[in-house]
């Protein structure tokens, strides 16, 4: 049995795999919660957790009093993004302006403290990311990518920052998923590479530089998605 964290991951995986593999085309409307959550076997909430991941990366749209269709856009070009989910909560806004001040002090108390294998698993993580996107896979795309951030928090020195990031987990999760939409391929490159001058200066001990690189990589994020915290 899966695990119920992993749950929506596997059937947003799978529902994933019926678009790109043309069993639900672009303007399709997707079966009934009902139905769906019947054909795979899992609770209606597990299911709107699978859908409302897929719309925040732009491969579903729910149109309100018609349900939700499988959006048009391929990858790489401009899409709309998805409403914000925690709105009632926070703005997207206080939270890419949070994850700026968080994980840029993360990173910099993690500086030096990441094993060999944590900073081969960052590198791995951030090759899975290329991977993904040059073959349409936008889960595992941002699913590496937050492996990649986990392992950061993972190494830092701070019990209490370690515990923040854990209490937000699910909105800063969301603004990684957020932009996607939004992203082109030479935005994705660069995203890329600002991966890789954060693993330099973290595997150099190089405190200031890795929180200016995860700062920069933040902010550039939140551009894409058309904000300027």
């Amino acid at each position: 049995m899966l695990n119920k964290t992993l749950v929506p991951q596997s059937v947003a995986r799978e529902i994933q795999a019926m678009i790109t593999g043309g069993t639900l085309k672009p303007g399709d409307k997707i079966p009934s919660q009902r139905e769906f959550s019947q054909k795979f076997g899992i609770s209606r909430a597990s299911l709107r957790e699978a859908l409302l991941t897929l719309e925040t990366l732009g491969l579903l749209k729910t149109e309100p009093g018609r349900g939700t269709f499988v959006a048009g856009p391929a990858q790489g070009q401009a899409g709309n993004m998805a409403p914000w989910r925690y709105s009632e909560s926070y703005s997207v806004f206080d939270v890419f302006q949070t994850r700026i001040m968080l994980e840029g002090e993360i990173a910099r108390l993690a500086a030096g403290r990441l094993t060999q294998l944590q900073l081969d698993q960052m590198e791995a993580a951030t090759r899975a990311m290329e991977d993904g996107w040059s073959h349409q896979d936008r889960l595992a795309n941002v699913e590496a990518d937050l492996e990649f951030h986990n392992i950061i928090v993972s190494a830092c020195s701070n019990a209490v920052l370690r515990t923040l990031y854990d209490t937000m987990r699910h909105q800063l999760a969301e603004t990684q998923r957020q932009p996607i939409p939004m992203t082109n391929p030479e935005r994705m490159r660069e995203s890329i590479a600002e991966h890789r001058r954060i693993i330099t200066a973290l595997a150099s001990s190089d405190g200031p530089g890795a929180k200016r690189e995860m700062e920069t990589h933040i902010r550039n994020t939140a551009q894409c998605a058309g904000l300027s915290p």
